[in-house]
């Protein structure tokens, strides 16, 4: 199976799951906020703020996966990374933005963080990945990754559900290629 459809099942199937509506994630708001716009919900994680003319309630899962194939995945290298780097940035972009995962890799490969991950990120996690597999780059990109989720204001209503992604992410990310 491919490392796209490996994440896609692990990320969006096994995490993000189906159509939810709390009316406490500023996600199921079309402003972005709670509040703020329309209460139109999630699904398949993809959230009424981020694509706010979306009939989410009627996305179906191959819809899903060509959207993430295309703004996340591709976004943010995938097809580049080590598959288990790959999934740990995927999951991120899904999570916290393509832009902030780009960040969080970059300053993991320590090179200039400026969220577009390209040629000399690529060399860097190459370079680095070399010496021990890519463990020490997975490794810090989650701890910017907790650190940055534990400090989100929604942390007390999310943060548990949050916990048990992020500490299970390492460990699916090691049998990615083992199906």
């Amino acid at each position: 199976m491919a490392a796209f459809d490996q994440a896609f099942d692990i990320v969006v199937l096994g995490t993000e799951k189906g159509y939810q509506n709390d009316p406490r994630d500023p996600g199921n708001w079309t402003g972005g906020a709670v509040d703020r716009g329309t209460l139109r919900g999630t699904n398949f994680g993809i959230s009424a703020a981020s694509y706010p003319a979306l009939d989410i309630a009627g996305l179906t899962e191959a819809d899903a996966r060509a959207i993430y194939r295309r703004d996340y995945w591709d976004r943010v290298q995938g097809d580049a990374l080590p598959t288990a780097l790959a999934l740990l940035v995927f999951d991120a972009a899904v999570n916290n933005g393509t832009g902030q995962a780009a960040r969080w890799l970059q300053r993991a490969a320590d090179v200039d963080a400026d969220g577009q991950i390209g040629p000399e990120t690529l060399a860097a996690v190459q370079h680095q990945g070399a010496a021990d597999g890519g463990w020490h780059i997975c490794a810090g990109f989650m701890a910017l990754r907790m650190q940055f989720m534990a400090g989100l204001p929604t942390w007390r209503s999310f943060g548990a559900g949050w916990s048990l992604r992020l500490a299970r992410l390492p460990w699916q990310a090691m049998t990615m290629g083992q199906s």
